[in-house]
C-alpha cells in the first residue's frame, strides 16, 4: 500500500538569510528590486539555475536574490567554496529544491536532513557496494544494456536518421541501474515513449523546481492541477518500487545487489536493519539519482565530442589503442581510458548536472574570513559558476578543453575547485558507479560511430533540478571495425569554444 502524497509545504526550518547573515547588507543583490516579490525583473522561472548564473557574472563571487520575502545567498568563488567544504564548520543544508523531493524520497541518501539516523545507516550498509570488486560485478551488465542502445543506433545509422541523444541516454541509465542494483527490466529500449516510471520522475524534479518559484502561500492555488499530477506522479514511483520490493522478497534473495543488501544487509556495528519505508525510499533515490546526472553527463559529453571533430578523435585514437581488436572491454580498460575521462571531467566542469549544493554553518563562524555566519546559516554553491572561476580556470574558462584535467594541471588546481558530485560526507555515495558507466559508454561509442552533429543545432540547457541538452539529437554513421590497435595520439589544438 503507497503512503499518501505529503501535502507541498514549506521545509521544516527554513531559515531566509537575513535570520543568518548578520551583514547582508554588504552582500551585492541584482538591481531593480519589486517590493514583496523580490529579484524577479528579468528572471525565466524556467531557468533559474542560469538566471543566477548570469547574476553571479555581474555581482561577484557571494551575492544574493530575494524571491517572495525569502533571501538567499549564492557562492561560486574557489575560495569560498574551499572554505564551505570544511567539514569541521560546515555539514550538508537540504535547501528547497532538495526538501521539494522529500515527499517522494524522504530520509533518503540525498534528501535525509543530518540529524535523520536512517542516513548513516544506508550509507555504512550501502558503501560496500560501490567498492572496487563489486564495481568489477556490474561490469558485464553495464555492458549488456549497452548493447541494447548500440542495437538502436545501428538502426538509425543504417536508416540515416538522427538519435535523440537525451532520451536514449535516459534509457541507457536508468536501466542500467534498474539492473544492476535492483534486478529490474523497464524495457526502455522496446518502448516507442519514455517508461511511464521516467515521465513520473521528471514530473516530480520539475514540479519540486516549480514549488521554488512561486509564493509559498498561492502554492496551493497556482499550482493545484501541478500538485495534482505530482500526487499522480509519486504514487506511481511509490507503487513501482514496492511492486520491485514484493517481487524480490517472494523470489528470494538475488545476486547480492543493492537491492539484497538492502533487504539483507545489517549494520556491522549495530545491527539495525533499514525499515521497510526506508527500503523503498533508498530505491527511489537510486533509480532517480542514480541515472538522471549520468544521463545528463553523457549527453552533454556527446554534444562536445561532437562539435570538436579534433577531440573526438583523440579520444577514439585511445579507445583503439587501449582495447585493441576486442569486441568488448574488461572492467580494467575502462579506467585506462584517460583522454576519455578528461573528456568527461570537462562536460561535467561546465555543465555539472547536479548544478549546486548547499552548505550550512555547525556554528557560528565567518566564511573566509569576510561574511558572518551564525551557527545554522547557509548558502547555496553555484557550481557551474564554481567551475568557471578565472582565477582558477584562466580567463577562457568558457572553452571546452579536456586537457584541462591532465594530471599536472589537477594536481596545479587547488582542492575543492571541481564538485560535481557534491562534497564532504555527504557526497554522491554512486560516484564510481557513474564514471565507469559514463566512460565505458563514451569508449563504446566513439569506437563504433562518427558523431555528426546538426550545423544549425545551438546548445539549450532544460532545468528539472538536474540539467539536460535540450532537443540535442546527432547521426551516427558506422565506422569500419578496427583491425589493428591506433597509436597516433598527438595532441591537438583544442578548437574554439562552443
Amino acid at each position: 500500500m503507497t503512503e499518501a502524497p505529503i501535502r507541498a509545504e514549506q521545509p521544516k526550518g527554513f531559515r531566509s538569510a537575513e535570520l543568518g547573515w548578520p551583514e547582508l547588507d554588504r552582500i551585492p543583490h541584482p538591481p531593480h528590486r519589486v517590493p514583496l516579490l523580490g529579484d524577479v525583473v528579468g528572471v525565466n522561472r524556467r531557468t533559474p539555475l542560469q538566471d543566477s548564473m548570469r547574476y553571479a557574472r555581474r555581482l561577484g563571487p557571494v551575492f544574493r536574490r530575494k524571491a517572495f520575502g525569502k533571501e538567499f545567498v549564492f557562492v561560486w568563488g574557489a575560495r569560498h567554496t574551499a572554505d564551505l567544504a570544511d567539514e569541521s564548520r560546515f555539514a550538508k543544508h537540504v535547501g528547497l529544491g532538495v526538501a521539494n523531493l522529500r515527499p517522494v524520497a524522504g530520509d533518503g541518501l540525498f534528501t535525509a536532513y543530518n540529524h535523520e539516523p536512517n542516513w548513516q545507516l544506508a550509507h555504512d550498509v550501502l558503501a560496500p557496494g560501490f567498492s572496487r570488486e563489486a564495481m568489477a560485478g556490474y561490469h558485464p551488465m553495464m555492458l549488456s544494456v549497452a548493447r541494447r542502445l548500440t542495437e538502436h543506433w545501428d538502426r538509425a545509422a543504417a536508416a540515416g536518421r538522427t538519435v535523440d541523444v537525451p532520451g536514449d541516454m535516459t534509457k541507457l541509465t536508468l536501466e542500467t541501474i534498474a539492473r544492476t542494483g535492483f534486478g529490474h527490466d523497464f524495457g526502455s529500449f522496446e518502448r516507442s515513449r519514455p517508461h511511464p516510471f521516467v515521465t513520473a520522475m521528471v514530473g516530480t524534479l520539475t514540479y519540486a523546481q516549480r514549488l521554488n518559484t512561486v509564493p509559498f502561500p498561492l502554492a496551493p492555488l497556482l499550482l493545484r492541477g501541478a500538485s495534482r499530477r505530482n500526487a499522480a506522479d509519486i504514487a506511481y514511483l511509490n507503487h513501482t518500487v514496492d511492486e520491485l520490493v514484493r517481487a524480490r522478497r517472494a523470489g528470494g534473495e538475488g545476486d547480492g545487489d543493492l537491492l539484497d543488501r538492502m533487504l539483507l544487509t545489517a549494520h556491522p556495528e549495530t545491527g539495525e536493519r533499514l525499515a521497510d519505508r526506508n527500503v523503498r525510499r533508498q530505491v527511489i533515490t537510486f533509480l532517480v539519482a542514480g541515472h538522471e546526472t549520468t544521463s545528463g553527463a553523457l549527453s552533454f559529453a556527446l554534444h562536445y565530442l561532437s562539435r570538436h571533430p579534433e577531440v573526438a578523435a583523440r579520444a577514439r585514437a585511445e579507445v583503439d589503442r587501449v582495447w585493441g581488436d576486442a569486441s568488448e572491454p574488461a572492467y580494467e580498460q575502462v579506467a585506462r581510458l584517460r583522454y576519455v575521462r578528461r573528456v568527461l571531467d570537462e562536460s561535467l566542469r561546465l555543465w555539472p548536472t547536479a548544478p549546486a549544493f548547499a552548505r550550512e554553518a555547525r556554528q557560528d563562524t565567518v566564511l573566509a574570513g569576510e561574511h558572518p555566519m551564525r551557527r545554522g546559516a547557509w548558502a547555496l554553491v553555484l557550481t557551474p559558476m564554481l567551475h568557471r572561476d578565472p582565477e582558477v580556470w584562466g580567463a577562457d574558462a568558457e572553452r571546452f578543453d579536456p586537457d584541462r584535467f591532465e594530471a599536472p594541471a589537477v594536481r596545479s588546481r587547488a582542492p575543492h575547485t571541481f564538485k560535481p558530485f557534491g562534497t564532504g560526507a555527504r557526497a554522491c555515495i554512486g560516484r564510481q558507479f557513474a564514471l565507469h558507466e559514463a566512460t565505458l559508454v563514451l569508449g563504446l561509442l566513439l569506437r563504433r560511430y562518427e558523431l555528426r552533429p546538426d550545423p544549425a543545432y545551438r546548445l539549450r540547457v532544460t532545468e528539472r533540478l538536474t540539467l539536460m541538452p535540450e532537443g540535442l539529437r546527432l547521426r551516427p554513421e558506422r565506422r569500419a571495425p578496427v583491425r589493428e590497435p591506433a597509436s597516433d595520439l598527438r595532441r591537438p589544438v583544442p578548437g574554439a569554444g562552443d
